[in-house]
């Protein structure tokens, strides 16, 4: 081989060496569990996919034999259930959240934001908008607040 083919084939090594270690490790595609007819499920679906994500949609007429048979604790519950890599997500958690569960892998069950609140990703009704907690699901008897939203920072991250 003359010296022109070797560093022909070491500058294409090196080129896709230095690509490669330049783009971000891929989202693991996130399914989703929602009611066919949820409008908010929807918007939140789309908060997410433009966040990176890509999303396996499901529509599950009978989401409390799910969710139940998930674990997910009633005082838990809100309308859509996801799952992306080995946790669970429950409500209109924000996607940063996801993402910096995603990033830390804390040994938890998965986040939850329990209930509708206003002005989460979703929710959004205006100018109104009530403070809400991402609680991190521990186990089936302990939990801790994840993240903490008192305005929609969730839209700049």
């Amino acid at each position: 081989m003359n010296i022109l083919r070797i560093a022909s084939v070491l500058l294409v090594a090196f080129t896709i060496a230095a690509c490669s270690g330049n783009q971000p490790t891929p989202l693991p595609e996130m399914t989703v569990w929602k009611s066919p007819s949820c409008g908010c499920c929807a918007k939140w679906i789309q908060h997410l996919q433009s966040s990176g994500f890509t999303i396996k949609v499901i529509d599950e007429p009978a989401m409390s034999p799910l969710k139940s048979s998930l674990g997910i604790a009633p005082e838990h519950q809100s309308c859509h259930t996801a799952k992306v890599g080995n946790y669970l997500v429950e409500g209109h958690v924000p996607a940063a959240d996801i993402l910096r569960l995603l990033q830390e892998k804390p040994a938890i069950i998965g986040l939850t934001v329990p209930g509708m609140p206003v002005g989460s990703p979703g929710m959004e009704m205006g100018d109104r908008f009530d403070p809400f907690d991402v609680i991190a699901i521990v186990s089936s008897s302990e939990q801790r607040v994840f993240a903490r939203h008192d305005s929609a920072d969730w839209e700049t991250h």
